[in-house]
């Protein structure tokens, strides 16, 4: 039985080798993708007063930090700002977090340690507030273009400078969501995501971005060189 088989030139299967290494990491690394944790629909606190809209329910949220910020983004079930005084609130426990919800009136939001806030509104603005003996100090304006909102979605970029540790790492920070109508009182709190816990944000794998720029690297080079010996003939 005949086989039939393509050859290449040595110069040539490295090129390739190189890009097939560099494809399939930039593919792995792609399929990381920010960590989302799902919340189920219309699951709202039994102590919530305001209105039951669909953007103060949330359905879904994710954390995706880098080693300079975290970006923190929900899903709700509904058209963000369609409440009026909605705000979205992510607890981040940086160390010491405790349940401080459970002190305020009505008692809620057991199981949500946090030990600083960051505060997304629907205009593109937000605020981040750290908390020292449970008292939180004064708000902090996120940069311009920290917030954004998409229909049903609302992201904001944290900088790590704003949130510096009290014990943990930044990749062990935990982070939950609680979207409420008002800023005052427990009763205003429509939901937590997810429910009464926390959770990691997606850290790519450092092993994979160095061999991803190995593999570019490599690209880089073969192109060079052979860029050289064209210009020689």
């Amino acid at each position: 039985m005949l086989q039939s088989r393509l050859t290449l030139p040595g110069r040539f299967r490295s090129a390739v080798s190189a890009l097939g290494l560099a494809v399939a990491l930039v593919a792995s690394a792609a399929h990381a993708g920010p960590a989302t944790v799902p919340d189920a629909p219309n699951d709202f606190l039994g102590t919530f007063t305001g209105p039951q809209g669909g953007d103060v329910d949330a359905l879904s949220v994710g954390a995706q930090q880098n080693g300079t910020a975290v970006t923190l983004s929900a899903l709700v079930n509904g058209t963000v700002g369609t409440t009026p005084g909605a705000a979205y609130v992510w607890g981040v426990n940086r160390g010491v977090g405790g349940p401080l919800l459970t002190f305020g009136t009505p008692s809620v939001g057991a199981g949500v340690n946090f030990d600083a806030v960051a505060v997304l509104f629907p205009n593109d603005t937000g605020v981040v507030v750290l908390f020292t003996g449970g008292v939180g100090g004064s708000p902090v304006p996120l940069p311009a273009g920290s917030v954004t909102v998409s229909g049903s979605t609302i992201t904001g970029v944290i900088p790590f400078s704003m949130l510096p540790s009290t014990g943990f790492a930044t990749a062990d920070y935990l982070y939950n969501l609680w979207p409420r109508v008002g800023l005052m009182t427990n009763d205003q709190i429509a939901d937590f995501a997810p429910n009464a816990s926390s959770f990691r944000a997606n850290v790519p794998e450092p092993a994979t971005w160095a061999m991803m720029l190995l593999g570019f690297g490599a690209m880089g080079a073969w192109f060079r060189r052979r860029r050289g010996e064209l210009a020689a003939t």
